[in-house]
């Protein structure tokens, strides 16, 4: 009777098995293999971020972000318009990725130790290096965020910024009030409407909401940085194919920045190259591209489609645009010039 039950409880594993082993290898294809099923990219975005991403009165998505996600899809499918922008709310930006609604997350998004360990996300790269502040208006005086005694603060809930906040507040003993909310357009309208002593967010992210205020020249950024923000993409854990794909669509675009290669030059570029280093980079030479599971001309569509780092900067973030963020003498630059931009190899 006991030989009898130990076959039948082999048995029942056996079979339990093989019906766990194909839903097992169905959770576990890649959402490269997704995509190119679906046909286009699915990018997690959020509600409005001037620079980064904002859509205008016909509907059309711009911005750092935006690029970002155009380049992903220019090196999938060879076509940057192939994907597809899903704006959602903070708390719904890690579940989105975990449930497989969205490919990407790209949506100014700081890289933590937290999100990172605990949310279902790998963060794969920094592609603006940023940094809390403080912003209030000219007319209350203020030079300096330690100035903020008992002050209220207007904060987006869920964010670093709420927690940075509370930790600048209690190592300052400033006794700082938040005021929170769920939405970025509501808490700018809340602090532009004088409901907040100070807004605090990212710098970039005050820059955008300056830029939106009905006399920009009546606030002030106050000097403090309060914390280190590195502003990341990332997508569903233990995804390594399509992790890849888009670290190094990203790559790419530094790649090109690097070599002086923009959408402009480069398909001259690739009509006369004698280097072997472009050569490969461009897919004129070496399969590089298989490893990825993507056309040999992956990156020369990126490039050509989306442009190079430099081009992405000065498109959504630049002098010429509404933050007129100063790129010189930044972390933001190539490491050639000073910053923490650089490429890994194409080799």
């Amino acid at each position: 009777m006991k030989k009898m039950s130990y076959k039948i409880f082999i048995t029942a594993m056996v079979l339990g098995g093989l019906l766990i082993l194909p839903l097992q290898a169905a959770a576990a294809q890649s959402t490269l293999d997704t995509a190119k099923e679906r046909g286009f990219v699915n990018c997690i975005i959020g509600n409005s971020f001037v620079g980064f991403y904002t859509v205008d009165e016909k509907g059309d998505w711009s911005g750092m972000d935006i690029d970002i996600c155009r380049g992903v899809a220019a090196a999938v499918f060879g076509d940057k318009s192939k994907v597809k922008f899903n704006s959602v709310q903070w708390a719904q930006s890690f579940t989105s990725i975990k449930s497989g609604a969205g490919d990407l997350l790209s949506k100014g998004m700081t890289w933590t130790l937290s999100r990172d360990t605990a949310q279902g996300l790998d963060f794969l790269d920094t592609y603006f290096y940023d940094g809390q502040g403080f912003m209030v208006r000219k007319d209350l005086g203020i030079n300096s965020a330690k100035e903020l005694k008992g002050a209220t603060v207007c904060v987006l809930t869920g964010t670093s910024s709420e927690l940075n906040l509370t930790d600048f507040s209690r190592t300052n003993k400033l006794e700082i009030k938040p005021v929170v909310f769920d939405d970025s357009a509501v808490r700018n309208t809340a602090f532009f409407n004088n409901n907040c002593d100070a807004i605090t967010n990212d710098k970039s992210g005050l820059a955008a909401a300056r830029s939106s205020a009905e006399t920009p020249a009546d606030y002030v950024v106050l000097p403090e940085t309060i914390s280190k923000e590195a502003l990341s993409f990332a997508v569903r854990q233990n995804d390594s194919a399509w992790a890849n794909v888009v670290k190094w669509t990203f790559a790419a675009m530094l790649e090109a920045e690097e070599h002086g290669i923009t959408s402009e030059n480069v398909d001259e570029i690739r009509k006369t190259t004698t280097n072997p280093v472009i050569k490969r980079f461009l897919g004129l030479e070496g399969d590089l591209h298989k490893g990825l599971g993507l056309n040999a001309d992956w990156a020369y569509q990126v490039i050509k489609q989306v442009g190079n780092y430099a081009e992405l900067y000065d498109r959504n973030l630049g002098p010429d645009t509404a933050l007129a963020l100063e790129r010189k003498g930044t972390l933001n630059e190539l490491w050639t010039r000073g910053g923490l931009l650089y490429s890994k190899s194409f080799r």
